[in-house]
């Protein structure tokens, strides 16, 4: 999870809401990514996905089992789906996201017993730090 929260200190410095995310199998760091869709232009340029690609290429499979996805921020729903469709073995998230979450606050997608795939989900490591910097660079916006 530190590294996800680097990760969310570069997306601060490029003006992007500083959400970070690692991908991790068999005790390796395989895929990392930080929020980029202002500077990118694309809408689906959060944190996850940019770990879960640069993962999938490493890998050379868009399928990821036995790998989990620590990211600072509760994944939206978007993201949420695509730990799904890349059989993610285990989410790991800082801190909840009440306006955007899907995995707890808003709703609970992936406890769906009608997917095809479980996702083990821990939440709340580094909870206070991952919501400090969330909270902070908001803050500084308003």
């Amino acid at each position: 999870m530190r590294e996800a929260l680097a990760l969310a200190s570069r997306a601060e410095q490029l003006g992007e809401v500083p959400v970070g995310a690692v991908v991790v199998r068999e005790g390796r760091i395989i895929g990392r990514g930080h929020n980029q869709p202002v500077g990118s232009g694309d809408p689906t340029a959060h944190a996850e996905i940019m770990a879960l690609r640069e993962a999938a290429r490493a890998e050379g499979n868009y399928r990821l089992p036995g790998a989990q996805l620590f990211v600072t921020l509760e994944p939206c729903l978007m993201c949420a789906g695509a730990c799904l469709h890349a059989r993610i073995q285990t989410l790991v998230f800082g801190a909840r996201d009440p306006k955007t979450g899907a995995v707890r606050s808003l709703s609970q997608v992936l406890d769906d017993p009608r997917h095809n795939h479980r996702i083990e989900i821990v939440e709340g490591v580094l909870a206070d730090d991952c919501s400090r910097v969330v909270s902070a660079f908001f803050k500084k916006r308003r």
